[in-house]
């Protein structure tokens, strides 16, 4: 597949005269996990209900496998995993999946998606007596079985313990080794900074930052070197010492921050410096920016708030 799995283009949406989506693009490179982040009301969930065609837009263009979201060719080459529900409660958990897999011409082996979800010992329960993790787990494994082309994940380890995160994680991982194009939006940065090939951040109905991890990143924190010592050293002293252009400062008491081009040299300048002073520096750390930094400071919330 050469063209975008999915291509988003001034997508607009509103409910009684108030955009909840205003103008917001994206593009899903085929093969590759795309997360969309933003606070609760930016907009994910609208935008993903557009794009899986339970929604329609009020402008803007949406290409899902290069067709309009509501082409009903899309459904054998679509996975969707949505929040709750989409299950039959009655239905054991087994005959669920075997159901949603005999729709399809190569499905993937139920009894292994079992195992590998760790469902294997509620296969025989029904839906409704599930956990809701395990519900969780069922409505991933429904959402792939059938071999999509395209999968879109909405929270999939929301309320999963880690061993549960962590086989979620190996299944989209292996999604992505197959060649399977996935949008997932998450509330877990650990999540995005370890599934995501790309990721998109909104708020307010708006696309505020697009890049790749390393990208989002990159800037920021880059050149902060961190360290403890003996509190209330000479910082004018430091400062002497350190390379031009370089800053320090003490907060809190005996937490130290020098923030300039870390090199060999600056560690050199900070070690000899601590020296000279009697003291010892410790835990040196050179602090990188984290997506979650990124997210606080382009959009001054929490992600769940």
């Amino acid at each position: 597949m050469t063209t975008a799995a999915l291509e988003v283009d001034g997508l607009r949406k509103a409910y009684a005269g108030r955009a909840v989506v205003d103008g917001l693009s994206l593009t899903l490179r085929p093969g590759t996990v795309l997360a969309l982040l933003g606070p609760n009301g930016a907009g994910k969930t609208t935008t993903v209900e557009i794009c899986e065609g339970f929604r329609t837009a009020d402008a803007g263009t949406v290409r899902v496998l290069g067709l309009p979201p509501a082409e009903s060719s899309l459904r054998a080459r679509v996975g969707v995993m949505p929040q709750a529900g989409g299950a039959y409660p009655g239905l054991r958990c087994a005959e669920m999946l075997r159901l949603v897999a005999s729709f399809s011409a190569s499905p993937l082996d139920p009894d292994d998606l079992l195992e590998r979800l760790g469902l294997s010992e509620v296969a025989r329960t029904s839906y409704r007596r599930l956990s809701g993790g395990q519900q969780q787990r069922l409505s991933l494994a429904l959402a792939v079985v059938g071999r999509p082309e395209l999968v879109f994940l909405d929270e999939p380890t929301a309320g999963l313990d880690p061993a549960a995160r962590r086989a979620t994680w190996e299944l989209v991982e292996a999604l992505r080794r197959d060649g399977v194009s996935v949008l997932l939006t998450t509330h877990l940065m650990d999540e995005a900074e370890r599934l995501a090939d790309d990721v998109v951040i909104v708020d307010a109905g708006r696309v505020v930052a697009t890049g790749t991890v390393a990208e989002l990143t990159r800037t920021g924190a880059v050149g902060q070197l961190r360290f403890r010592a003996t509190p209330g050293l000479d910082l004018e002293q430091l400062l002497t010492a350190l390379p031009v252009g370089c800053t320090a400062k003490e907060s809190p008491s005996g937490d130290y921050l020098v923030e300039g081009v870390v090199d060999p040299q600056l560690l050199a300048a900070v070690t000899a410096w601590s020296a000279g002073q009697g003291a010892l520096a410790t835990d040196l750390r050179v602090e990188t920016r984290t997506l979650e930094d990124v997210f606080l400071d382009l959009t001054g919330r929490e992600l769940r708030a």
